[in-house]
């Protein structure tokens, strides 16, 4: 897959991106707003191991954020199962490099309908730490509507702290 947007690319992962994902990805500002599962330190070995598990999905719901060829960020969704098998959860992240330039929003933006067009979805959601409030700039200007705020839900880098839940439907 491969979409060519105005500030960037969101395509497929690719073997040659890991030297590109361990230098976006091996940084605690992006590490803290992520989810335990995404390594801190960030090494070659992870970034290889995430590149062979995404590129091989079928299908393939996980995509590299490109910037002249380079990977400098990721997102993806999961579809959900059972009575919610008709929505996902949708997740994206940035090198603290590229923040502030609108990459987010129009990789966000477009792989919401990339989604929505190609599963029988009916809706994405994204949860949100409560200290970024950037991210949920980006969910906002994407169209995502704020559903909630779930107290005290997550603990990241040894606080407790709320998320907040954004969500869009099928237009």
């Amino acid at each position: 897959m491969e979409l060519a947007l105005r500030t960037c690319t969101v395509r497929s992962w690719c073997a040659a991106d890991a030297p590109s994902l361990v230098r976006n990805a091996n940084n605690r500002a992006v590490w803290r707003n992520l989810l335990d599962g995404f390594p801190s330190p960030y090494a070659q070995a992870d970034a290889e191991h995430w590149i062979r598990h995404a590129s091989s999905a079928r299908p393939e719901t996980h995509f590299a954020i490109a910037v002249l060829g380079d990977a400098v960020g990721g997102i993806g969704f999961t579809p959900l199962e059972d009575v919610h098998r008709r929505s996902a959860r949708i997740g994206y992240w940035l090198g603290e490099r590229y923040w502030g330039r609108g990459t987010a929003t129009e990789a966000l933006t477009a792989v919401t309908a990339f989604a929505f067009k190609s599963f029988d979805l009916a809706r994405l959601e994204a949860t949100v730490f409560e200290w970024n409030p950037a991210s949920s700039r980006v969910l906002e200007k994407a169209g995502y509507t704020l559903e909630g705020r779930l107290r005290r839900s997550v603990t990241k880098d040894g606080q407790t702290i709320d998320c907040l839940l954004y969500a869009l439907v099928r237009p």
